[in-house]
């Protein structure tokens, strides 16, 4: 195993990215880097296992002819290099074929979160611009809703729809596309981050990000060529996408999809069949299978070689437990939809691992800690997570899509997260600066839930917060202000909770929802979330403290 220090040391950013791609900074595809070139032979590049005990593999020379058949039909459709393909789709061979003949024609993939509603998918068509959206049977009619709606491939679509049926048009082509080459700053990814100021916002993933996606699955989640490797993530979100299909595929590396819900019986399944050595997932997922005890752990025991936990601080509990109930190390690393993961606990590097730390900054990147006049502070003194562009050669993120940013500040870029480095330089996380909420693993923005509730007739004013939350490690509540004439019931929580789950997506929902008279706001009329957030905190302490007295 290499030394951290060393690997920091010696690394060299043309020398990696000779070394990680087929063709160059100035000429790529990501089709040919993530597919193509490991075409030559027998090499699997998917494992798919179906919530119903289907199962099926599908070699790298499959999918690369697939792609290049299927690019010609996006093409029929006017798609060209540039253009925005967005895939609403689960975790099946037809996703990851969308993905690749978008990148072969040299166009950018969009993702679309499968539990999204159709006012979520509808901004980001809209923001997207995206000419084509990608579908099946089971999410066709969220697009019914979507105003201008781009033209649609179904898988399996409807007779009379008007829809072009996503195998039928692939069967019936024999025209191949040939790899559009481009530059490495060209995007071949358009993803969403949540924010609390307005909408999510768009950004773009270079082409060049590929080097760095791939410095992340070999140094931090040390993928192995004899490793059977999945990764729980959705690819509808970044650390699916990027870590579930670009990172492993493009090392010429199988990968594995479960199209169906999480349970710790399938994650039993799956580990036990394709006898997974390398597990990737958020702490939420791991609280889970703990939970299960012994009906997780004695059918898995010793079969894992490393874990790698993402989304959200792993708890102490949960590292324990792993070590000491299925013997392997489970490693914490963090990252963010514009960084791609960039502090880690290094499975493939040697380094001290500082209990209750994220990390260390993974080769490529120099991470720091600025303080409140963007100054550089030691250890000990809390301040906010930030890249130094000027020494992070693997540091790709250039801004929001169309939109401005502050979190630009001369060389550095702030993470928006309070940390603080430790004396042996690793850093720990502390908290989040702004209002995002993370909860079973899903970073939401609370504008969005907020929007949504507004759009009830019932509903004058929203204001939503995470609420700190032992399980999911915070759940959603919505503090909401009434129309005249409207009184605050069950029945109507109730229907404002299944209002925000249809427009939305199924996990941004608020759980809690208390009806009140006025929102703290600053006299201009900015929402001051943090004064909810502080209130429930500590009627949260007060509680646990009465439950102490009492006992």
């Amino acid at each position: 195993m290499r030394e951290y220090s060393a690997a920091v040391r010696s690394f060299n950013y043309q020398q990696t990215a000779r070394a990680a791609l087929a063709g160059s900074l100035e000429a790529l595809n990501a089709c040919v880097e993530c597919c193509d070139r490991h075409a030559d032979g027998e090499a699997v590049a998917l494992y798919w296992e179906g919530r119903d005990g289907q199962s099926a593999s599908y070699r790298f020379d499959e999918l690369r002819d697939q792609a290049a058949r299927f690019a010609s039909v996006l093409q029929a459709q006017g798609v060209g290099p540039g253009d925005r393909v967005a895939g609403l789709l689960p975790r099946t061979v037809e996703l990851l074929v969308t993905v690749l003949a978008t990148w072969c024609l040299g166009a950018v993939y969009q993702p679309l979160f499968t539990a999204f509603g159709p006012k979520a998918v509808e901004h980001r068509l809209h923001a997207s611009g995206a000419r084509v959206v990608v579908t099946d049977a089971n999410n066709r009619a969220k697009l019914d809703e979507v105003e201008q709606c781009p033209a649609i491939i179904c898988v399996n679509a409807a007779q009379g729809s008007g829809d072009v049926d996503f195998h039928a048009a692939l069967n019936a082509t024999t025209q191949a596309c040939d790899p559009v080459l481009l530059p490495g700053e060209a995007p071949f990814l358009l993803m969403f981050t949540s924010g609390t100021t307005g909408p999510a916002k768009p950004l773009e993933v270079p082409l060049r990000a590929i080097v760095a996606f791939q410095g992340y699955m070999r140094d931090a989640i040390d993928l192995r060529p004899e490793d059977a490797f999945w990764n729980l993530a959705d690819p509808g979100w970044a650390y699916g996408l990027y870590y579930a299909v670009t990172g492993p595929l493009s090392l010429g590396h199988a990968t594995t999809f479960f199209d169906g819900p999480f349970s710790v019986e399938s994650t039993c399944r799956v580990i036990d069949k394709y006898r997974i050595t390398n597990l990737a997932g958020s702490p939420t997922a791991y609280r889970m299978l703990i939970a299960a005890g012994a009906a997780f752990s004695a059918p898995i025991k010793g079969r894992l070689r490393v874990v790698s936990s993402a989304g959200e601080p792993l708890n102490p509990e949960v590292i324990r437990w792993f070590r000491d109930e299925l013997e392997v190390t489970i490693h914490d690393h963090y990252g963010q939809t514009e960084l791609g993961m960039v502090l880690c606990n290094h499975h493939g590097l040697e380094h001290n691992v500082h209990p209750g730390s994220a990390g260390y900054a993974v080769p490529g990147h120099r991470i720091v800690v600025l303080g409140e006049q963007h100054e550089e502070l030691p250890a000990g003194q809390p301040g906010i997570l930030a890249v130094d562009r000027e020494q992070s050669p693997l540091c790709w993120f250039a801004g929001y899509h169309g939109l401005p940013t502050k979190a630009f500040v001369g060389k550095y870029y702030l993470s928006g997260d309070t940390v603080e480095l430790n004396p042996d330089g690793s850093i720990s996380f502390v908290g989040r600066s702004d209002d995002v909420i993370t909860t079973s693993g899903y970073r939401v923005g609370p504008f969005d839930v907020e929007s949504a509730l507004i759009e009830h007739p019932a509903v004058i004013e929203a204001a939503v917060i995470g609420k700190p939350d032992p399980e999911r490690t915070e759940l959603i509540k919505a503090f909401v202000v009434l129309g005249a004439g409207q009184q605050g019931s069950e029945e109507l929580a109730e229907a404002l909770r299944q209002h925000v789950r249809k427009r939305l997506y199924a996990h941004a929902y608020p759980r809690e929802i208390e009806f009140v008279s006025e929102l703290p706001k600053t006299p201009s009329g900015k929402l001051q979330r943090f004064i909810l957030r502080s209130q429930e905190i500590a009627l949260q302490q007060a509680a646990q403290q009465a439950h102490k007295a009492s006992a």
